[in-house]
């Protein structure tokens, strides 16, 4: 389980030095494996700004610029890239800076002197499709809106390339800490903090749920819960910079604002999700079912499944739309032109969805956090997160109310708990 240290802080307000945080977790029953900081492998990178660009003129392909560096005189780097403009603000890497693997030290480029270079998004361990969507891998990194732009500034606190990254091991026995706020809990029962963790709330909402979606369960022994909303006039684009540093963070890469949402859902409370896209379920229908002797299904990474019996799998009125607890089905995901969607907050039988897993042999995030064992109560508050994010991201328009079937609900257990006999049996005296 990888962490973010700065969502870690949302939850519990813990600032220690990265050590002792990792040694008192340990300590405590969360062992860390090990801790870094992102972009490791950059440095004396900073914000600049092109303050002019001329041709150079030993090349009809390279260019001069002048760059206010933040350090008084301005900085001349020698560019071959053809996308900077003048006003620009770019990652500047100065003399005896370290950018992916090579050490940048002044120079001179056909004749012309270079303090630097200009440093395009792989080169800072990034890229265009998942970290900053409106930028380009080709050429260098023209800083947005959702950036620092003080001049100057170390580049990865500019563009959020800082945090530090705890891997956890977490043993099976403890599914409860396959997520942020498992471990936020932790930290602060370790640390002796507050533990912050709001109850989600959805605002504005319109039409009823209630004629746009149906949930049946034929197997309530392999799926004790399912919970089902729906949000129409879908609106698909990039995440927000806050929500791509999370995902990134967490080993997870960013596709769009609805996809990222159910993950960002499942790395905060540890349940998977699913978002379908409507129009691809027949009658408007979810039957969660067993598989029929025959069936198959297209997964969403293309692969054709053939399913069996014991199987469970969530249908529509004609057909299997995912395999339930490990993947969708090829049209079950968010394309594009996405309209309308349903959202899936579930909880299936461990063993199931391991054994399911397995035999079509296809492990996934959503697989792993099943087959350990996760909390029913939990899918409601999920689907409310997920839906109060829509609202917050201004995803689409939520519709009022939530399809929740849960056949036997569960019961709360309560443990006999004796201080005495503890402490007898310890040997110490702990209040």
């Amino acid at each position: 389980m990888l962490l973010s240290y700065r969502w870690l802080r949302d939850y519990c307000g813990v600032d220690l030095p990265p050590r002792e945080l990792c040694e008192g977790l340990t300590r405590s029953g969360s062992k860390v494996e090990s801790f870094r900081y992102e972009g490791e492998g950059v440095s004396n990178v900073v914000v600049g700004r092109v303050l002019s660009i001329v041709r150079h003129e030993n090349s009809d392909h390279m260019w001069v610029c002048q760059v206010d560096v933040g350090a008084g005189e301005p900085v001349q780097i020698v560019t071959g890239a053809q996308n900077v403009r003048e006003g620009d603000f770019v990652p500047a890497a100065l003399n005896d800076s370290y950018v992916g693997g090579k050490h940048i030290v002044s120079g001179e480029l056909r004749g012309v002197r270079s303090d630097g270079m200009l440093c395009s998004l792989p080169e800072l361990g990034l890229n265009a499709e998942h970290d900053f969507p409106y930028a380009t891998d080709d050429g260098i990194f023209i800083l947005g809106d959702d950036c620092d732009k003080t001049v100057g500034l170390d580049i990865r606190e500019a563009i959020g390339l800082n945090d530090l990254l705890i891997d956890f091991e977490i043993t099976p026995n403890r599914p409860d800490c396959l997520c942020v706020t498992g471990l936020a809990r932790e930290a602060a029962a370790t640390f002796g903090l507050p533990f912050a963790l709001k109850k989600p709330a959805v605002g504005k909402t319109h039409g009823d749920v209630g004629g746009m979606l149906s949930v049946r369960i034929d197997n309530p022994g392999l799926c004790y819960r399912y919970a089902g909303a729906v949000v129409e006039n879908v609106r698909v684009a990039p995440s927000p910079r806050w929500l791509r540093e999370r995902l990134r963070a967490s080993g997870v890469r960013p596709i769009n604002n609805i996809v990222d949402i159910t993950n960002f859902v499942m790395l905060e409370y540890g349940q998977p999700m699913h978002a379908f896209d409507k129009r691809y379920i027949d009658g408007d229908s979810i039957i969660v079912r067993n598989a029929r002797e025959g069936e198959s299904i297209t997964t969403l990474d293309g692969q054709k499944r053939e399913l069996s019996p014991e199987m469970l799998v969530i249908a529509d009125a004609n057909k299997p739309v995912a395999v339930a607890g490990v993947m969708g089905g090829e049209y079950s995901g968010i394309m594009p032109d996405t309209t309308t969607l349903v959202f899936e907050s579930a909880c299936f039988n461990g063993v199931s969805v391991r054994k399911t897993a397995k035999k079509l042999g296809m492990r996934t995030e959503a697989s792993s956090r099943y087959e350990k064992g996760l909390d029913s109560d939990a899918c409601m508050t999920c689907l409310t997160r997920a839906l109060e994010l829509v609202e917050l991201l201004d995803a689409g328009d939520v519709v009022s109310g939530a399809i929740d079937v849960y056949p036997a609900p569960k019961k709360q257990t309560v443990i006999d708990f004796t201080p005495d006999w503890v402490n007898s049996f310890i040997g110490i005296d702990v209040s």
